[in-house]
C-alpha cells in the first residue's frame, strides 16, 4: 500500500508493507512495517540509487523530515531515500504500553519482543528491498543502533547491499552486555565531571534536588513519583553535542522560590524519562547484546555495584546514561506493562547470533564508518576492534562530533563517508 504527496522540496511516498512477525514462519502472523520514500521533486522520475536510513535506538522511529537540509539534503542530490520505521516503532505496528498490555501472558509478550532485534529488522528490509528495488542492492546509512543493524545486514544478507555508511554505531562483535557497561560507567562519569566544570552551579542544584526528593514525595504530572534514581536518568542526554547545554537550561528552571521543583521542570522531566514514545528503547536495550547462550541478566544493574562513585549519596551526585534498570519497569507508567516480559528477556539464553565474524572478515561491500572518539554511548575501543575485523571497512575517527554528528554536522559527516566508501577520500 502506498500514498504520495508533496512537501516543500520533497516528493514523498508513504509505503506500508505486510511482513511476517517471525520470518522463520512466513505463513504465520503478520505485522505492518511503514517506510517513507523521499526524493528531490526535480528527480522524482529518475532511476536513482536507494539509500535506506536505519535509525538509532533500539526502539527509535525514523525521523520525520522538517526540511531538506543536513544529511538528508546531501543524500537527495544523488539518491532516493527510504526512512524505515523499524518494526515495533512509529507506524510499524507499534509496540506501545497499551499494545503490550493486550498481548496476553508475559511469556507470550517476551517471545513477541524477542522478534524485534536486528535479525528481524534485516529480514524486513530485504523483503522491502525486493519489492521496491527490483532486487537491486541498495545503500544504507546506519545511525547508532542502525550501525548494529548494518553489521547484522552484512552478516545475513550482504547481497542486498551496495555500500554502507555508519555513524557512531560499530558494535563490538563479541562484546557482552557486561563488557559494554564496564566501559560505559567511566565514560558517563567523565561526561558529568566535564559538565560540572562547565556549569559549576548545577552540582549543588542537583544535590539539593536529590536531597529534597529523598525527604518529600514529588510526583510528575502523570502521577509517577520522581525519585532520585529517576532524576539521575537525565544523564542520558549528555552524549549528544548539545546535551550538556540542554541539561543546564533544564536545571535553570528547576526550582521555585520555595526551593521546590517547578511545574515546568516536572513536565519536562516526565517527557524526557517516561519512554511513552519509545518503550522498546528500554525493553530491548540489553537484549541487543544477547548472544552465546548467556543471559544478559540486567548487566547495567550488576555493573553499578562496581562503581561506588554512582551511589545516590556520593558527592558529587552522578547521573546515569544509557543504562536501563529493573526498577524502571515498576516505577515508570509507560514501562509497567513490559515488566514481567523484561525480566524474562533478561533471563533468556537462546538468542541467535547477530553477527557472522567469518562472513564479515570476507566482506567485499564498501563500508565507511565514523567512530566518535569521545562517544558516551558506543565505546570507541570496541568500535575500532570491529573496524579491523570487517573486510572492506574504512574507519574515520574524529573528536569533532558527538554521537549525533550525522545531524549536527549538516551534511558533512555523510559526505565524508560517501567519499570514503567510493574511494574519493
Amino acid at each position: 500500500m502506498r500514498t504520495s504527496h508533496r512537501l516543500p522540496g520533497l516528493a514523498v511516498t508513504d509505503h506500508v508493507f505486510a511482513v511476517p512477525l517471525d520470518h522463520a514462519d512466513p505463513g504465520g502472523a503478520t505485522i505492518e512495517v511503514f517506510a517513507r520514500e523521499l526524493a528531490d521533486p526535480v528527480r522524482a522520475g529518475d532511476q536513482l540509487p536507494w539509500l535506506l536510513y536505519l535509525q538509532g535506538g533500539p526502539g527509535g522511529k525514523s525521523p520525520r523530515p522538517l526540511n531538506t537540509g543536513g544529511w538528508l539534503g546531501h543524500a537527495l542530490k544523488t539518491h532516493r531515500v527510504l526512512l524505515l520505521d523499524q518494526r515495533g516503532t512509529g507506524r510499524s505496528t507499534p509496540l506501545t504500553a497499551r499494545a503490550a498490555a493486550g498481548l496476553g501472558p508475559a511469556r507470550r509478550l517476551a517471545d513477541h519482543l524477542a522478534l524485534h532485534r536486528a535479525d528481524s529488522i534485516v529480514a524486513d528490509a530485504e523483503l522491502i528491498r525486493r519489492q521496491l528495488c527490483h532486487d537491486e542492492p541498495w545503500e544504507t546509512l546506519g545511525q547508532s543502533y542502525g550501525g548494529f543493524v548494518t553489521l547484522s545486514y552484512l552478516s545475513l544478507a550482504p547481497e542486498g547491499l551496495r555500500a554502507c555508511y555508519i555513524t557512531g554505531g560499530l558494535p563490538g562483535l563479541d562484546a557482552t552486555a557486561d563488557d559494554v557497561y564496564a566501559a560505559t560507567y567511566p565514560r558517563v562519569r567523565e561526561r558529568l565531571t566535564a559538565h560540572y566544570l562547565r556549569h559549576p552551579g548545577d552540582r549543588a542544584l542537583l544535590r539539593h534536588l536529590a536531597d529534597r526528593l529523598g525527604r518529600h514525595p514529588v510526583h510528575l504530572p502523570d502521577g509517577d513519583r520522581l525519585t532520585v534514581r529517576r532524576l539521575r536518568t537525565l544523564g542520558l542526554m549528555l552524549g549528544m553535542g548539545d546535551g550538556s547545554t540542554r541539561l543546564h537550561w533544564l536545571l535553570d528552571e528547576a526550582l521555585g522560590a520555595d526551593g521546590a521543583p517547578t511545574a515546568t521542570f516536572l513536565q519536562q522531566v516526565m517527557q524526557l524519562t517516561s519512554f511513552t514514545d519509545n518503550p522498546l528503547f528500554a525493553v530491548l536495550q540489553e537484549s541487543i547484546y544477547g548472544r552465546g547462550g548467556a543471559a544478559t541478566g540486567w548487566a547495567a544493574e550488576r555493573a553499578l555495584a562496581a562503581h561506588p562513585a554512582f551511589a545516590e549519596d556520593a558527592e558529587p551526585l552522578l547521573l546515569t546514561g544509557e543504562m536501563i534498570y529493573p526498577w524502571m519497569f515498576r516505577e515508570i507508567a509507560g514501562l509497567r506493562p513490559f515488566a514481567e516480559a523484561a525480566d524474562l528477556l533478561a533471563a533468556r539464553t537462546d538468542w541467535p547470533e547477530l553477527y557472522d565474524p567469518a562472513r564479515l572478515a570476507a566482506n567485499r561491500v564498501p563500508v565507511a564508518a565514523a567512530v566518535y572518539h569521545d562517544d558516551m554511548y558506543v565505546d570507541a575501543g570496541l568500535s575500532l576492534r570491529t573496524a579491523r575485523a570487517v573486510g572492506g571497512l574504512r574507519a574515520w575517527v574524529t573528536n569533532e562530533w558527538e554521537h549525533d554528528g550525522v545531524t549536527a554536522s549538516g551534511g558533512r559527516v555523510l559526505a565524508r563517508l560517501m567519499d570514503l566508501a567510493s574511494g574519493r577520500a
